[in-house]
């Protein structure tokens, strides 16, 4: 039997056109799409008995797309903070998953990280971890439309040996998950400095044979650099480029250090870029050049990276944050305004991921992943502009609701499915048993 739903916004933002603001208008939800966007006259008069949903002092807009993350990393949140990626990494993260990444880790992990993320209004998680299968399960626990990147290296972990079984793991995963409709894989070799020339290009002819795009950290650190030019002669990008990584199949999270003749390369190979703010300051990793890339047409989406090094999964605060840097960094108070910086974590992130037709803006005819957000707290008071608002002032707290294929995720500020004292106990649980081990 067709489900319908009518939402009335205050202000209903589709996204597409950028810059939008609807007034009095409902969009109607049947089953999981969207099925219209009509003035609220209309949708009364021709859905009376649909499910009437009130939101008088709300903005609705696309559910926000994350595009870099390593969600089950939430159990490490805190557990080291104020060093270098390579000594973080290295002497603690690292060391740290070695004793304790496993299936029940991955996905304990994984669903905090979505509920937390829900309630700031993501609906869509682009992941990069190991135990690829457990993450696909915590998504369809969660409700969270997920795409596993399945982490590839050459050296050992818990998961797997060497990179061919990196690979097999992967591919037997996604086997596994064949017909869930929000879940997906992706490959998502680490980086440069962890992959060889040899299982790249084992991974661009999986790619093309199989349509599994391509998720991989790159320029991230000036060290990144530096070592490649000493081990290879030549910067990351170039030797990418050389092997035939670069295109639009690939997702490239950070591209903290990137010149002008690389921001073109990419721009001409097609290549999107995860901008992880957050993470990026936090590491001391430096300022992307957002601007330029997008001045170069490179199409650049949102990502908060992982909890151990952002610490949060906030991907409207890191929206501000985005917004705010690539100001100072261009020298430019113009660049990323307000209705570009919210393209960035919707339309940009589903283009990215090649989900534009589905996600990303409201249409009708598209997924119905919809968020609503409250601006009638004394902190988005007065409200002239309500993107703007929701950019430079909305905090996710102020996140309502959350529908992901027509189902609703979060009513009132309160998870429909998961619950809280659960995900908690289970939080408790792992804090215990990791600063255990690490005493």
């Amino acid at each position: 039997m067709t489900k319908t739903s009518c939402l009335y916004p205050q202000f209903l933002i589709p996204v597409e056109p950028r810059a939008t603001v609807l007034r009095d208008h409902a969009l109607v939800m049947q089953d999981d799409k969207i099925k219209a966007i009509v003035p609220a006259d209309q949708a009364r008069q021709d859905y009376p008995d649909a499910d009437h949903t009130l939101l008088p002092e709300h903005a609705l807009l696309p559910g926000l797309v994350n595009l870099h993350a390593h969600s089950a990393m939430s159990l490490l949140r805190g557990l080291a903070d104020d060093l270098s990626l390579m000594d973080w990494l290295n002497h603690h993260i690292w060391p740290a998953e070695k004793k304790h990444v496993s299936d029940e880790f991955v996905f304990d992990g994984s669903v905090h990280a979505m509920a937390e993320m829900i309630r700031g209004g993501t609906t869509t998680v682009n992941d990069m971890y190991f135990c690829h299968e457990a993450v696909a399960r915590a998504g369809i626990h969660s409700g969270m439309r997920t795409i596993v990147g399945c982490s590839i290296l050459e050296f050992p972990t818990v998961y797997a040996n060497d990179a061919d079984e990196y690979i097999n793991k992967a591919l037997a995963a996604r086997q596994s998950f064949v017909g869930q409709e929000r879940i997906s894989f992706r490959l998502a070799p680490h980086a440069p400095y962890t992959v060889a020339d040899e299982t790249f290009s084992k991974i661009i002819a999986i790619s093309e044979k199989m349509g599994m795009d391509i998720h991989c950290h790159i320029h991230e650190t000036q060290d990144e650099i530096d070592t490649s030019l000493k081990q290879y002669g030549m910067r990351p990008l170039q030797r990418l480029h050389q092997l035939g990584l670069l295109s639009p199949a690939l997702i490239a999270a950070h591209v903290v250090h990137a010149n002008d003749a690389e921001i073109a390369l990419l721009a001409r190979q097609g290549v999107h870029v995860a901008h992880n703010p957050a993470s990026n300051l936090k590491l001391a990793s430096g300022f992307a050049r957002i601007h330029a890339m997008q001045n170069a047409g490179i199409q650049v989406g949102i990502g908060t990276d992982g909890a151990a090094s952002n610490n949060k999964l906030d991907l409207l605060g890191d929206l501000r944050m985005a917004a705010l840097l690539a100001k100072v960094e261009s020298g430019n108070p113009t660049a990323l305004n307000a209705s570009l910086a919210l393209e960035m974590a919707t339309l940009a992130g589903a283009r990215a991921l090649g989900m534009e037709q589905q996600i990303g803006s409201l249409v009708a005819g598209k997924q119905a992943d919809v968020i609503a957000i409250d601006l009638s707290a004394l902190e988005t008071q007065p409200l002239f502009d309500p993107i703007s608002q929701i950019v430079y002032a909305a905090g996710r707290e102020q996140i309502s609701h959350v529908w992901v294929n027509g189902k609703c995720l979060m009513r009132n500020r309160s998870l429909c499915d998961l619950h809280m004292d659960q995900l908690q106990d289970k939080a408790r649980w792992w804090q215990n048993k990791i600063a255990a081990t690490a005493a």
